[in-house]
């Protein structure tokens, strides 16, 4: 999570009018050549991280990503435990559970969920938004409404896991730090 937190600081790095972080953290099964959990990291949609989660590999893709990483130890290890360790078994979990609730049978066909978190920063107006999304299957899935602090179920078969997530205020409020975290910059 720290990982996440740090890299929101380099929303204001480019000198456009309107800037974006964007995590996307990809669990997949059935899909060749792909492996079964990876994270990208994007600034104004330019990649700065990749994490290959199933093959142990995390990599920089542009220079000063790599010198914050030399420079910041302790990013560099917490980055890589949520890589390998922290964020892969939870997201098998879930995109299990997203498949059962679609009807798709566990090992059956090719199936993705993605997670898009992140924010994005107006600099013209100085207005930072959040946003935390999920899809599934190539199809939007279901959003944390940041206004009212509630998931948005986008498919009919969200709808239980929106009643789910729901409940659980406190995995919201993380949620809401991390994208509150952007509003501080």
């Amino acid at each position: 999570m720290k990982t996440l937190l740090l890299l929101l600081l380099f929303c204001r790095v480019s000198s456009t009018v309107k800037h974006s972080l964007k995590f996307y953290v990809t669990a997949s099964s059935g899909v060749p050549n792909l492996p079964e959990f990876m994270i990208v990291a994007e600034v104004d949609d330019i990649q700065v991280v990749h994490c290959d989660g199933s093959n142990k590999i995390l990599e920089t893709r542009q220079d000063w990503m790599k010198k914050l990483l030399d420079d910041n130890p302790q990013l560099l290890t917490q980055s890589t435990q949520d890589c390998f360790q922290i964020l892969p078994p939870l997201f098998k979990i879930a995109l299990i559970s997203v498949s059962q609730l679609s009807n798709h049978s566990e090992g059956s066909g090719v199936h993705i969920l993605q997670l898009m978190i992140g924010c994005e920063l107006d600099e013209k107006t100085g207005e930072v938004t959040g946003f935390s999304r999920y899809g599934y299957d190539g199809k939007d899935f279901i959003e944390l409404d940041l206004k009212t602090l509630t998931w948005t179920a986008l498919r009919p078969e969200a709808e239980i896991i929106k009643q789910i997530w729901d409940a659980e205020t406190l995995t919201i409020k993380q949620y809401v730090e991390f994208l509150r975290f952007s509003l501080r910059i």
